[in-house]
């Protein structure tokens, strides 16, 4: 009998589906958070061969078909925001004055991958006006410092733990502070940017740490680096432009990432017109969206794109934003009620930080 068979489908899909409902930070039940998209698409696979290849005249096939699509529509809830099918979070820029237009590439570069020459052609090609490496340690620094000619405004930490940092800048950067907020071999980069129409952006480049075996049990660290710099930027309020980049080794449709961005208010350029997933860029069937660029409601969308694979097993992604308040100011993202202050104040609590200690490039 095939019901057998269905049903323990169904029941691992369930308990994938719940184990994320828990507030538990341990590794093994946060990553469940990831595969939203590969669990939609085996629960529908499930839910065709239920309906092909089982009788109607079995209870228990109703409950498991019940079951399974509800399963699917609530991983579906999750994942459709970032399709072409969800209405945009940000509007495409229609200012076409290059003052106001300024480009950002962001690549972990994996550290033990030399294929430095491809990620410099990108560059090269793509011309954007900052580039943010990570897992660069002192042999990528080398090879990426033949652009210092180009890119004359740079803030350099290289490290050989995989969590190095760059930032390389064509435009002038003001009240820059390097930083290890949660962790003391964790950087994280925080800069004033110039625009050439004037305007100065406060951006935050991070890469906190994951969840995993090999890094830590609990995801207790990566969530209080992200939260804090969200209340950060959120108390502050978005009188200034800001900017958050980076590999946050979080899926865009996590719980943590959800509430990072309605904290600090800032918007989802991807929200509407795709997930970009940028790992693992060697396997097509295990891939989500690791690598993230948030911006405050001052930016319209130029250009977004995923780059071709230059041998790490991250993509790189390129994002092209517009200064365009008139506009801008129309746009609104996740709202943060009470319990969400709440549960960011507790995330943030589990580790030894607090907002005071996030540089705020003042502009």
């Amino acid at each position: 009998m095939l019901l057998p068979v269905f049903a323990t489908l169904v029941a691992v899909i369930v308990l994938a589906t719940l184990l994320p409902l828990l507030r538990n930070p341990v590794w093994w039940i946060r990553d469940w958070d990831f595969p939203r998209l590969q669990l939609a698409i085996i629960s529908l696979a499930v839910l065709v061969g239920q309906l092909v290849f089982l009788g109607w005249d079995d209870p228990t096939h109703h409950l498991i078909l019940v079951a399974n699509a509800a399963c699917l529509v609530y991983q579906a809830w999750w994942i459709i925001p970032y399709t072409k099918a969800f209405p945009r979070e940000v509007k495409a820029a229609v200012n076409a004055e290059t003052q106001r237009q300024f480009r950002i590439l962001t690549a972990n570069v994996l550290m033990p991958n030399r294929n430095a020459d491809g990620l410099i052609a990108l560059i090269r090609e793509h011309q954007p006006d900052i580039f943010v490496t990570l897992e660069t340690n002192a042999w990528w620094q080398e090879k990426l410092d033949v652009l210092d000619k180009d890119y004359p405004h740079a803030i350099k930490c290289p490290l050989e733990n995989l969590y190095g940092m760059h930032v390389y800048s064509r435009l002038p950067l003001e009240d820059s502070a390097l930083q290890f907020l949660v962790e003391d071999d964790i950087p994280s980069i925080h800069t004033l940017v110039i625009l050439p129409c004037g305007k100065k952006v406060r951006m935050h480049f991070l890469h906190p740490t994951p969840p995993s075996p090999t890094e830590h049990e609990e995801s207790t660290q990566r969530d209080a680096e992200l939260l804090v710099v969200a209340k950060s930027v959120g108390e502050a309020g978005l009188d200034t432009p800001v900017i958050v980049a980076g590999d946050l080794n979080d899926v865009a449709w996590s719980t943590t990432t959800r509430l990072f961005r309605k904290i600090s208010g800032l918007l989802d350029p991807r929200i509407g017109r795709g997930m970009f997933n940028t790992f693992h860029a060697d396997y097509w069937f295990a891939r989500w969206p690791l690598d993230h660029l948030f911006h405050s409601e001052h930016f319209t969308l130029s250009h977004i794109q995923r780059l071709p694979h230059f041998g790490s097993d991250h993509f790189p992604m390129l994002v092209e934003l517009t200064y365009d308040m008139a506009r801008g100011v129309e746009q609104e993202g996740l709202a943060a009620d009470e319990e969400d202050h709440a549960l960011a104040e507790e995330k943030i609590a589990a580790e030894d930080v607090e907002v005071s200690d996030v540089h705020e490039p003042q502009g």
